[in-house]
């Protein structure tokens, strides 16, 4: 069994309507999606989707390239079925771009699965449930917007969502309680500040809202700022999530290390790829902190690669933020996934259990590197 052919395709999904995230607003994601094709004729595809707030050399673009022209001609002609060797490569081919790496080893994953007709989650030891929640969010929006979405969300079926801070802690303040108020004790609340906030200034937030009943207070200070995440962890009073401070094993140790977080948050794009954030999630397994899984806009692919990882494993906290198919307004497989419940049961496979719509990928594909 042999990679044979690599396909690279940048696509410009649009959005249902304008999406705003740590102070970036866009109405379309930037998305990368892989199709691997074995010497038997199998297939594995992947999607990754860098964030509208990600730098040089992490953009779309930039990762689109160096698939197409770093890995792709070192990768054809390599056993699919050997991901550790194939990550090996990986590493040493594009070592400052893991997101690129990390879309073919989610490519290589997903055919191997398909080669041996299971789901990717029995690929990675077995789901130990049948079916995911997902997390609703709730913008930057004045108290009674943010008021009716968080009804919106519960009335749908949510069982928890998150609230995005960072205008102001009073306005902060204000959208906390009016949620709350409209939801009472129905839902699950955390916040996010999404790295808006210093240390002093979450802290001040913190005591203004902990009044509230919060699940979680994500990412309250810079990424690097770790001794000030575990400051607001200890005299904050609600338990706090890191997510942009874990880009990685290593900062997921260094977040522990510090002691800094309740909880961890991360996605499979930021941890290197499927069997990298499988092992991310069982160190945080053994540090005792529970983890969420998720990235804000995903493709299709992307999204059931999350839930299957999220699925075989206990210590993932329900309330999953792999929720991309409710705000896209289609999707490059022949079925796009529906969300909308906020519930969704395992896919029977094999392996991600969708296809990819040619003309779908053709309606939406943009040239990337001219883009960038």
């Amino acid at each position: 069994m042999k990679i044979e052919r690599v396909e690279v395709f940048g696509v410009a999904m649009p959005l249902t309507g304008t999406f705003t995230s740590a102070g970036i607003s866009k109405q379309a994601t930037k998305c990368v999606v892989v199709r691997l094709t074995a010497s038997d004729g199998t297939v594995g595809i992947s999607s990754v989707e860098p964030s509208a707030a990600v730098k040089s050399p992490g953009t779309a673009a930039e990762l689109a390239v160096a698939i197409r022209e770093r890995i792709a001609p070192a990768i054809v002609g390599q056993d699919p079925t050997n991901i550790n060797r194939l990550v090996e490569l990986l590493d040493g081919l594009t070592p400052t771009q893991p997101g690129a790496g990390a879309a073919v080893e989610m490519a290589c994953v997903e055919l191997v699965s398909r080669i041996q007709g299971v789901p990717l989650y029995t690929y990675l030891g077995g789901a130990v449930q049948t079916s995911v929640q997902f997390n609703g969010w709730i913008g930057e929006l004045p108290p009674e917007e943010a008021a009716a979405e968080g009804l919106r969300w519960h009335k749908a079926g949510f069982r928890s969502a998150k609230i995005k801070v960072g205008s102001g802690i009073e306005a902060d303040c204000n959208r906390v309680a009016a949620v709350r108020e409209a939801v009472g004790s129905a839902m699950k609340l955390r916040i996010d500040a999404n790295m808006q906030y210093d240390a002093d200034t979450s802290l001040r937030l913190a005591r203004m809202v902990k009044q509230f009943d919060l699940q979680l207070f994500e990412q309250p200070v810079p990424q690097r700022d770790l001794a000030g995440m575990a400051r607001v962890r200890r005299e904050g009073g609600i338990p706090v999530m890191a997510d942009e401070s874990v880009s990685d094993h290593a900062s997921l140790i260094a977040v522990i290390k510090a002691d800094a977080a309740d909880f961890v948050k991360f996605g499979i794009k930021q941890a290197g790829g499927i069997l990298r954030a499988a092992r991310m999630l069982a160190t945080a397994e053994a540090a005792g902190l529970p983890v969420v899984i998720g990235h804000g806009f995903g493709l299709d692919p992307s999204t059931l690669a999350e839930i299957m990882l999220a699925a075989s494993s206990r210590n993932v906290l329900p309330g999953l933020e792999c929720v991309g198919p409710l705000k896209t307004a289609d999707d490059i497989v022949t079925r796009k996934l529906d969300l909308s419940s906020g519930s969704l049961a395992l896919p029977a496979g094999p392996g991600l259990g969708v296809t990819l719509d040619d003309a779908k990928l053709a309606k939406y594909q943009v040239d990337l590197k001219a883009a960038a």
